[in-house]
């Protein structure tokens, strides 16, 4: 739990908030008290996710789902409005952890626990089920552990069984590793009830072993494993294997009703030991965070007044929240009209102050030397901008460590950068692969790891060896953001074709199930894939023409195999938008597609800080130093310094690596690209909008806006 910030409301549909219990790409979960007194949680989604019309259908179909639910181990619905800029529904808070939050922390429970857990969770599936509806997405962080037993929570995806599903006919629906084998079909036998049970027995598996019954990975081989192949069960009780193997059938048929199972686990919530399920420290844990609750005082409510002096955009309760020490550092001004006009300008007068050395580690002799060149002139800028200020409290020095693109390198660079005590933050990598190994490292020495290009899913910030990692790029999930809206806005199309290139791994897979589970234009979604080692591009042009698909967004990462897919579909005849990712926009896809590469858009993280005006002297003082404009990625990582200086600051004098690692989720920027501020909690990039839209035109990239801001005439 985590205090509020100057953003949040002060109370929503008459709840008074106390604070946060987390945030992330979707909204924002507040604890609050209920106008009776009674702790709650308020859910909140965030409006531009509001704006889809399907996501705001499929937020009221929770709240009735949910609204529906009065049994003992499942967390209703009791207050909601659906039609709010920010829909909004009330739980009770259930103040335990979720289970993959206790078996990650803690580890796996004991065979007593993981029957009860299974018993309770099954009766639980029983009322769903008896409401007429099916969960569809029970897995360890829908879980959550109270004294008395188990809470099933979030009917996000839930359905009337037999309704008309609001996805497209060939989506993949609930959460890899947990779904069932029909649920894992694209265009398979809608999930019925049997589905909840298979997930309910990956789940006490995983609660008993720490890991999944289909192993873990890219999502496509974690599906693939749960149609093809047998659970894997290594380290499971022998007296669960029964019950967990007959959860796990492939025949629906075949897998045990939710009565059935309850009472061969066995368990007895009325008797002696109901309220002792749970193995120590869990007990205490629950009880730490009930009493933290208990003593929260109601806010006073917020008042907004105007300063005396008139400043735009700053209220008396945001320079209330500065001076608590919330950080921030304004975009650059006068220092760039003072700097020298090459790289090796008039110097900054010598002073007196601590020097606090800031590390990048980066691709700059590899594949991947164009986004760690951009990485090192932006953070170069970055740190002479700092040194230049009158009134720095310290100087900033770079050290820049190459690791070419190679896993070994990169593992050596990493531990001399860590065991080097004058490196207070280390910014990198530049590739995602090496994220896991800079991440164990920094977390060991507890060294800040701040992330600008690579990707950082959501999952892997909560763990507790990522608890130094700051990622300033949001995950994966928000590419769909910017490809759904083009689709439904800017050239709206009501049948969509994905072409999925299985060879693109795991940065495509967000990209899919978001489009399979909010078609554009709440249309339809056809799905073409590209196995591996396959080129059939041809054949994937002639499917999607079938198909009458009037868009194709092609879901892959080589910017040659788009390309042979952009020169199919234009031998095809087809004239309709086409759309790709950021990974895909490279020389290469221009070069290789030639003509047909003309009017392809892609959806991107980084901006372009030629169409930003803040930028401008950024911009200026980049090409007098390197001869040319920022690169992409230079501006981000520009910010990234800019965010450590104004976490240093916020530490006064006692700046160390420990509580630095700390303060920057402490801490707000206003980049030059985006602001940036971060849940304490879930160290989640919180606000700002982060996705762009570019297209190819005349054989160049050319920047179209900020999503949701691109006009339909673009």
């Amino acid at each position: 739990m985590r205090p509020l910030t100057p953003a949040d409301p002060a109370a929503i549909g008459g709840n008074r908030l106390l604070g946060r219990l987390g945030s992330g790409g979707m909204g924002t979960v507040y604890l609050a008290r209920s106008a009776t007194g009674t702790l709650v949680a308020v859910k909140v989604i965030r409006a531009d996710h509001a704006s889809n019309p399907d996501f705001r259908l499929r937020f009221r179909r929770e709240v009735e789902a949910a609204g529906q639910l009065t049994g003992r181990w499942v967390v209703p619905v009791i207050a909601a409005d659906p039609e709010a800029r920010e829909p909004w529904l009330a739980t009770p808070f259930v103040p335990g952890p979720a289970l993959s939050e206790a078996v990650a922390a803690y580890g796996p429970l004991p065979a007593r626990a993981v029957r009860t857990l299974g018993a309770r969770l099954a009766e639980a599936l029983t009322q769903v089920h008896a409401a007429g509806l099916v969960h569809r997405d029970v897995k360890p962080g829908n879980i959550l552990l109270a004294p008395d037993g188990p809470r099933l929570i979030d009917f996000g995806i839930a359905r009337a069984e037999g309704a008309a599903t609001l996805t497209a006919v060939d989506a993949v629906i609930g959460t890899p590793g947990y779904l069932a084998p029909e649920q894992a079909r694209a265009g398979g036998p809608a999930a019925g009830a049997a589905s909840d049970v298979f997930s309910l027995g990956c789940v006490l598996a995983y609660a008993a072993t720490g890991h999944g019954p289909f192993g873990g990975g890219h999502a496509a081989a974690v599906v693939y494993r749960t149609v093809h192949d047998e659970p894997e069960l290594t380290g499971l009780p022998a007296e669960l294997l029964e019950p967990v193997l007959a959860c796990l059938a492939k025949d629906p048929a075949a897998r045990p009703t939710p009565a059935r199972l309850s009472a061969a686990l066995g368990d007895d919530p009325s008797g002696a030991d109901a309220e002792d399920w749970l193995p120590p420290p869990l007990p205490r844990l629950i009880a730490e965070r009930s009493t933290r609750a208990l003593d929260l005082p109601a806010p006073e409510p917020t008042r907004i007044d105007a300063p005396q002096t008139p400043v735009r955009g700053l209220t008396r309760r945001r320079l209330l929240a500065a001076g608590a020490g919330l950080a921030a550092v304004g975009a650059p001004t006068a220092w760039f009209a003072t700097r020298g006009r090459a790289r090796g300008g008039t110097p900054p007068p010598a002073r007196d102050l601590a020097t606090l050395t800031l590390a990048l580690q980066a691709d700059l002799t590899g594949p991947g030397r164009a986004v760690g060149q951009a990485h090192e002139r932006g953070m170069r800028l970055a740190v002479e901008r700092h040194n230049s200020r009158k009134d720095a409290a310290f100087l900033l020095a770079l050290r820049v460590a190459d690791d070419g693109g190679d896993p070994a390198r990169a593992a050596q660079v990493v531990k001399e950068l860590v065991a080097d005590p004058a490196v207070a933050a280390l910014t990198g990598p530049t590739w995602d692969a090496a994220v896991p190994e800079l991440a164990a490292a920094c977390g060991t020495a507890e060294l800040a790891l701040v992330l600008v290009s690579v990707d950082s899913p959501e999952t892997a910030l909560a763990q507790p060896q990522w608890r130094t990692v700051c990622a300033t790029r949001p995950a994966g999930d928000h590419f769909a953001l910017p490809v759904i809206d083009y689709l439904s806005r800017v050239r709206p199309v009501r049948r969509t074709g994905l072409v999925e290139d299985v060879e693109g791994g795991e940065p495509t897979w967000p990209l899919v199930r978001n489009l399979q589970q909010s078609p554009p234009s709440m249309g339809t979604v056809s799905v073409h894939r590209i196995p591996v080692g396959s080129s059939d591009f041809a054949g994937a042009a002639r499917a999607v023409t079938e198909a009458r698909a009037e868009g194709v967004v092609f879901a892959g990462t080589s910017p040659q195999r788009a390309a042979g897919m952009a020169r199919a579909l234009a031998d095809a005849g087809f004239q309709g938008p086409r759309v790709a990712l950021q990974h895909v926009m490279e020389p290469a896809f221009l070069t290789d597609a030639g003509a047909a590469a003309e009017g392809w858009a892609f959806g991107a993280l980084f901006t372009d800080p030629l169409a930003v005006p803040a930028a401008a002297e950024f911009v200026g003082a980049h090409r007098a130093a390197y001869g040319e404009p920022p690169a992409r990625w230079a501006t981000e990582a520009y910010d990234a310094v800019g965010l450590l200086a104004a976490a240093l600051t916020g530490l006064g004098e006692g700046r160390d690596r420990a509580g630095l690692a700390r303060r920057i989720f402490r801490t707000a920027h206003q980049g030059l690209a985006k602001p940036l501020a971060f849940d304490s909690g879930t160290h989640v990039l919180t606000r700002g909008r982060t996705a762009h839209l570019y297209r190819a035109e005349s054989g160049a990239y050319r920047y179209l806006g900020l999503y949701p801001d691109v006009r339909p005439s673009t």
